[in-house]
C-alpha cells in the first residue's frame, strides 16, 4: 500500500494549514496540530454545513503529517461509487486516516460495516482517525448501531461559517494562489449575488479565472455579471 491515497487536488490551490483561514474554528485547527505534532491517538468527529472547510482541513492534516514524517490516508467517501469498501482494509498501517463526507455511505451495509472495522483496528493500533459530516454524532442517520455508537465516543467539533471579511480575505488569498489580483468591486459585486458558503464562492472564483483567460479580459464587473447570467 502507497503512504497516502491520491487524491486529484487543484493545480493551483495548496490545501494547508497556513493557507486556511480558520476563523472561529482556530481551536479546531489548533488542537488538529497539536495531536499530529505529538502522535498521540485521538479520533475527532468534525461536523458542519456544506462550504465550512471540512475537507480543506482534512486534506491540511494529511500535508502536516507527510511534513512530520508520518503517513496519512484521506478517503473521499463522497467517490465511494469509483472503490469498493475493501479499500479501508489496512489502513491501520498507517499514522493518521482522514474520511471525508460520511453522510455519503451512510445505509449502505458493507460501507458502514467497513467503517466499523477500520475505526475498531485504528484504536487498537493507537492510530489517529478524523471524520466530517454535515450532521452531528447522535443526528446522522448511521443504520448500523455499533458504528453510530463509536461515531458519538471522540471528540466532535461544530464548524462555524466565516464571517464577512473572513470569506473576502479567503477569495482575495484563493485568487493570489492562483496568480491573478482579484478587484475589490468584483468581489463585492460576486460576494452580493451567489451563496455565501467558500464552497460555491471558491467554485465561482474558478468560473471567473477560466473565464477571463479564454476571453483574454480583465476581471471586471461586467465579465462576472455575463457569468451570472448564464447560470
Amino acid at each position: 500500500m502507497s503512504s497516502q491515497i491520491p487524491l486529484p487536488l487543484g493545480k493551483f490551490d495548496r490545501f494547508s494549514f497556513e493557507m486556511f483561514i480558520a476563523g472561529q474554528n482556530k481551536h479546531v485547527v489548533d488542537n488538529i496540530h497539536k495531536i499530529i505534532t505529538s502522535g498521540s491517538s485521538e479520533f475527532l468527529y468534525l461536523w458542519g454545513d456544506v462550504g465550512v472547510g471540512k475537507s480543506h482541513i482534512l486534506q491540511a492534516a494529511c500535508a502536516q503529517a507527510s511534513q512530520n514524517k508520518m503517513k496519512p490516508g484521506y478517503i473521499p467517501l463522497s467517490n465511494h461509487n469509483q472503490f469498493l469498501p475493501e479499500v479501508l482494509n489496512g489502513l491501520e498501517f498507517l499514522d493518521l486516516v482522514c474520511i471525508d463526507d460520511l453522510d455519503s455511505i451512510v445505509g449502505i451495509p458493507e460501507w458502514e460495516k467497513g467503517l466499523f472495522n477500520l475505526f475498531n483496528t485504528l484504536v487498537e493500533n493507537s492510530k489517529i482517525l478524523i471524520v466530517t459530516s454535515t450532521m452531528s454524532p447522535s443526528g446522522n442517520s448511521i443504520s448500523l448501531p455499533d458504528l453510530k455508537s463509536r461515531l458519538a465516543s471522540g471528540i466532535a467539533y461544530h464548524l462555524k461559517y466565516l464571517n464577512e471579511d473572513e470569506r473576502l480575505y479567503a477569495l482575495k488569498q484563493r485568487a493570489s494562489l492562483r496568480g491573478f489580483e482579484l478587484p475589490n468591486e468584483v468581489l463585492n459585486y460576486l460576494s452580493k449575488r451567489v451563496a455565501r458558503d467558500m464552497h460555491t464562492l471558491f467554485n465561482w472564483l474558478d468560473r471567473i479565472d477560466n473565464a477571463s483567460l479564454v476571453s483574454k479580459k480583465k476581471l471586471t464587473i461586467a465579465l462576472v455579471r455575463q457569468l451570472l447570467d448564464k447560470k
